[in-house]
């Protein structure tokens, strides 16, 4: 070392705490070395490049460029002078991100890693994006987010804990209500749109219909009775959809398959007239009756007095779900919406059509032996000659 160099150092030139500032000269895997002022020439480790481990040198900086960090030590025997960036970007990099959350600002950040749960950024200090977080639907391979440049808001931060959150998916969110809200000016209640099943729940199926999502109830499904969304659509199903009703307040959007196709009694009921034989499907069975279905949407009812010529106390004993029956029309009424079958008609009043009662299992009864003489002998013994001839 120079006497000047040890002088300089001597009259406090550089002092630890310092920030200071000065331009790359060589990067290897050993770190960085960077010309300061004064002839000074310092050192940033890998560890001290990046709040992130493993960062390698070159990932972070270059030759020529200028680079800011804070003198963490002063070798006076040997003039070198240790680095830090990770320190030195440190406090305005909680700064910036306490001003970010106060805002809800969106800004872009680039994923380094993929870690177990989520992806990893630098941004002056460590940066998670937990895996719930990353998108608005499961992402089953975090892989294909590395090294992309992501928008984000922080969503948890406490510079104590070095703990900062962030989320893509809050971004998304946004930018999805912002779609639906305008989309819901452009949507009229009556319109056929298209959409695309994105999720069914027990209680219906959500459809994309241009950038947002409405709520097709179970009971708007079909014009049948239907028992789970899951049997009449799937997830990714392209249809057209009806729009009911909107809310822009709520952020909703209600919409029916069913009232966007022919209604049944549009479409089937002029093919059926009283004393028209027929065949059907049990669909319900209830105390009073059972609905068979004689189109897709278009039932009738088979009172429980028109199920069979015998006593029928319930309908169920005798009818199911499923099962395929031979009914008579006995009456059509459009203005109501209503056609009354009967099973026991089809058939003349025979008994081809008629129900079988499901009987319990009888157990087979021993038929009683016939009573000896008394001698041993049998009836055949005593009295068969008389049958000889």
């Amino acid at each position: 070392m120079s006497e000047d160099l040890r002088e300089m150092l001597t009259d406090g030139a550089v002092h630890e705490g310092d920030t200071v500032t000065g331009e790359v000269t060589a990067v290897d895997d050993n770190g960085v070395t960077v010309a300061l002022s004064h002839g000074f020439e310092g050192h940033i480790s890998p560890q001290e490049l990046s709040a992130l481990p493993g960062t390698q040198p070159a990932q972070v900086l270059a030759v020529g460029d200028n680079v800011t960090a804070v003198v963490t030590k002063v070798d006076m025997e040997s003039g070198q002078v240790a680095l830090s960036k990770r320190r030195a970007e440190q406090s305005e990099a909680w700064n910036k991100m306490q001003a970010l959350f106060d805002s809800q600002e969106a800004f872009d950040i680039e994923v380094r890693d993929v870690v177990k749960g989520g992806l990893v950024a630098d941004v002056g200090v460590r940066a998670f994006i937990p895996a719930s977080l990353v998108d608005r639907r499961f992402v089953e391979d975090l892989n294909e987010f590395k090294g992309k440049t992501l928008r984000v808001k922080v969503v948890e931060l406490d510079p104590e804990k070095n703990k900062l959150i962030l989320s893509r998916r809050a971004v998304l969110e946004a930018e999805q209500e912002e779609k639906a809200h305008e989309l819901m000016e452009k949507l009229q209640p009556g319109t056929v749109v298209e959409g695309v099943v994105q999720r069914l729940t027990d209680f219906g199926a959500f459809v994309d219909v241009g950038g947002a999502d409405g709520l097709v109830h179970i009971s708007e499904l079909s014009y049948s009775h239907v028992d789970h969304p899951s049997d009449v659509v799937k997830e990714g199903d392209h249809v057209k959809v009806r729009v009911l009703r909107i809310d822009p307040d709520a952020g909703r959007i209600s919409l029916s398959i069913k009232a966007a196709e022919p209604e049944p009694w549009e479409q089937y009921a002029t093919q059926f007239h009283a004393g028209d034989v027929v065949k059907g499907t049990v669909k319900r069975v209830v105390d009073f009756g059972a609905f068979v279905e004689l189109q897709p949407g278009l039932e009738g009812l088979v009172h429980v007095s028109q199920i069979s010529n015998e006593h029928v106390a319930q309908p169920s004993d005798v009818l199911e779900p499923g099962q395929e029956v031979t009914v008579k029309i006995l009456s059509v009424e459009p203005d109501r919406r209503r056609i009354s079958l009967s099973m026991k008609e089809a058939s003349g009043g025979g008994s081809d059509n008629q129900p079988r009662r499901r009987e319990p299992r009888r157990q087979t009864e021993r038929q009683p032996e016939m009573p000896s003489s008394g001698t041993g002998a049998t009836l055949g013994d005593l009295f068969g000659d008389l049958f000889k001839d």
